[in-house]
């Protein structure tokens, strides 16, 4: 299966929706992912996503270019940088804010990068929030076959990240430096592959950036990745029950998603500190 990016206006900033799609709502426990960019920020344009809530996640912020200050009802305040990793878990429930720091205010720069949402085990959908950042140098890195590889999140080739996740998955960010061949089969259950710049051959067809690719089960022909190309590999064990999401909201449960919905209408989440306005409820 090959899906393509579609638009998305989030506010201020337009992003590439790549999950949910209406064929495939999920690989492994990965149940969102939105491409930001790459796009120019300055003269009054910044990243400004105001206070809102989630549940039944963990959220994945990953970039290439640029930077983002990301505050919560934890107390956390933490800047990320290209090549870091927040995670931030919502468990019963969470409130955060993502906007351009202020010391980048006034100045041109990019923001490229990946919003990512990994559901919890349906044990752990009603888990304390947490919130960790792992450094750029923190993540496991190593090279084979003509690709540069980071594993950002999970395991895979018998290496771990140091992100705390909460069930069998693996995100590896792919850099090609000459033409290479790769195959899935060395993973685990599903398998996403996107392709964040260049392009592939898988099957016969070249397929280029802004794509993303789902492996069939048991998949093993292999891709060819074309030189200069970024890839971003991801995946792991589909749970056994249906997920539903609603906005930011995911759960097994969708009374659980209706109180996060009355909740956050009627202003029950937690506060951030230091923050002013909050995202409304869809459709109130």
């Amino acid at each position: 299966m090959i899906i393509a990016e579609r638009s998305r206006d989030i506010g201020d900033f337009l992003v590439g929706r790549l999950l949910p799609f209406r064929k495939r709502r999920m690989v492994g426990p990965f149940i969102f992912i939105d491409h930001m960019g790459p796009s120019e920020m300055g003269n009054g344009k910044y990243l400004d996503i105001g206070p809102h809530p989630h549940i039944g996640l963990s959220t994945l912020t990953y970039l290439f270019e640029g930077e983002m200050m990301h505050r919560d009802s934890l107390g956390t305040v933490q800047r990320i940088r290209p090549g870091a990793v927040n995670w931030m878990t919502g468990g019963k429930g969470i409130v955060h804010s993502e906007r351009t720091p202020d010391d980048m205010r006034g100045s041109k720069f990019r923001v490229h990068g990946y919003q990512i949402w990994v559901a919890l085990p349906q044990n752990l959908e009603h888990s304390e929030p947490s919130f960790y950042h792992a450094a750029a140098d923190d993540l496991p890195t190593w090279k084979s076959g003509g690709i540069d590889y980071t594993l950002v999140a999970g395991e895979a080739y018998g290496k771990k990240s140091p992100v705390p996740v909460h069930s069998p998955l693996f995100m590896l960010d792919l850099k090609c430096t000459e033409d290479a061949d790769w195959s899935p089969e060395a993973l685990y259950g599903e398998v996403g592959i996107c392709i964040v710049k260049g392009s592939v051959t898988a099957c016969g067809d070249r397929i280029e950036a802004g794509n993303l690719l789902i492996a069939k089960p048991g998949a093993d022909c292999g891709i060819e990745i074309a030189a200069g190309s970024h890839i971003l590999i991801f995946g792991g064990e589909p749970f056994p029950e249906e997920r539903h999401i609603f906005w930011n909201f995911v759960s097994s449960s969708k009374e659980q998603i209706e109180k996060a919905k009355s909740d956050w209408a009627e202003d029950r989440f937690p506060k951030i500190e230091g923050e002013t306005g909050r995202i409304p409820l869809p459709g109130v």
